[in-house]
């Protein structure tokens, strides 16, 4: 599996003059139209207004660094490994409740081809969104007007932190840790230490490489979170969180047990996650041409409720303390139309050197997907039919 620092220059093949003219040109661009230009001043300003601390700030990475990285990675992708992503798709036109559906389509063994098509999913996603100021790979819950999409993720995951009560010390569970940024967000503003979960190899080995450098402790483990027993004992954890995975989870209930076993007394969990609100109508044909757009945008595979969480939860021993929008007045919208702005734009620049041979032709299938149906989401988000910043945190009793 090939990994690349984040903290080295880009090196790219000798004899390639193109592509390097294409970095550079791509590159001058993302700092012309990026969500996030803050002069230290104005950040100053910021972080007071918006309660933002130092410890922070100093969690996250360099930008143009992981741009850098990113980028790189998708120049040298395989054409196999673009079809694998392009395929991988094929999860998110199906749904856990219809297994019918997911024989037809996967065979018996679905369970296992939806864990290869993470994979190949998610090992291009996360280089993708990391071109922009997604790299965490969600789009958070609107907190704050004035505070950017990265700032927004802050503000969310401090409020994460407080509501599971984490302080030094604190071991914490992590499903779903992508590149582990925010284990390293957590680990330092907490002093807690995070051991984060992930389906994909290429994630996990980011994971370790961005904590290992900033001197954290966390622990990072591959480990499809549908092929249970968890590999941790009973009552290892004083807290859990995730953010935005479990509609990957093929039984909510088992894993939401198997949290309950490995989760101290007292330990409280925070989960962050996509729903379908009461507005929805399945037999909307609007409602369900919509759905059908906006799962694979988001790489969503079940389409959970509010209620679902809840129920799963109490049935498993968990007290709900928190059930709600996360969201300033329930919408997302605009974080979702600064992201889809940000990556719109960006298409333009990548089709046009694809078109001038400065890139390679996947760029053009890459971005075009990536592109896909931001107005179908931000349509859904405003019709409250659905939301990706559904808050629900919950206790293990004493």
């Amino acid at each position: 599996m090939r990994h690349h620092s984040e903290n080295h220059a880009v090196s790219l093949p000798a004899g390639r003059t193109s592509d390097s003219s294409g970095y550079d040109a791509v590159t001058e661009e993302k700092r012309n139209i990026s969500v996030d230009p803050l002069s230290t001043l104005t950040k100053k300003a910021l972080e007071h207004g918006l309660g933002l601390s130092h410890l922070d700030r100093i969690s996250q990475p360099n930008r143009l660094q992981t741009f850098k990285t990113s980028f790189k990675y998708l120049y040298d992708l395989t054409p196999q490994q673009v079809d694998d992503f392009m395929a991988s798709y094929v999860i998110y036109n199906l749904d856990w409740a219809d297994e019918e559906q997911m024989i037809a389509a996967l065979g018996p063994h679905y369970r296992k081809r939806v864990g290869e098509c993470l994979k190949a999913y998610y090992g291009v996603m996360n280089h993708l969104c990391a071109l922009g100021d997604v790299e965490k790979m969600y789009i958070p819950p609107f907190m704050n007007k004035r505070a950017t999409v990265l700032e927004n993720q802050l503000l969310y995951e401090s409020a994460v932190a407080q509501a599971i009560d984490l302080k030094k010390g604190d071991t914490v569970l992590d499903l779903g840790c992508g590149r582990g940024r925010v284990a390293a967000h957590m680990a330092t503003a907490t002093g807690a230490q995070v051991t984060g979960i992930n389906i994909d190899p290429n994630q996990v080995a980011q994971a370790r490489e961005f904590n290992s450098q900033r001197g954290l402790r966390n622990e990072f483990v591959v480990q499809d979170f549908n092929s249970l027993p968890l590999p941790f004992g009973n009552d290892s954890f004083d807290a859990f969180y995730q953010i935005q995975a479990l509609s990957l989870c093929k039984d909510l209930g088992q894993l939401f047990r198997e949290l309950y076993r490995v989760l101290k007394p007292g330990a409280k969990i925070s989960l962050l996650d996509w729903v379908s609100l009461p507005a929805y109508d399945p037999t909307n044909q609007e409602h369900l041409e919509l759905m059908r757009r906006v799962k694979p945008l988001i790489g969503a595979v079940g389409t959970p409720t509010p209620a679902t969480f809840e129920k799963e939860l109490e049935d498993s021993g968990f007290v709900i303390l928190k059930s709600e929008n996360a969201s300033v007045g329930g919408l997302q919208a605009p974080l979702i139309d600064r992201v889809d702005g940000y990556f719109r734009a960006m298409r333009q620049i990548i089709l046009g050197l694809v078109r001038m041979r400065l890139l390679p032709a996947h760029f053009r299938t890459l971005i075009n997907r990536l592109c896909l149906d931001g107005e179908a989401f931000v349509k859904m988000d405003k019709m409250r039919l659905i939301t990706t910043s559904y808050w629900v945190v919950a206790m293990k009793p004493e």
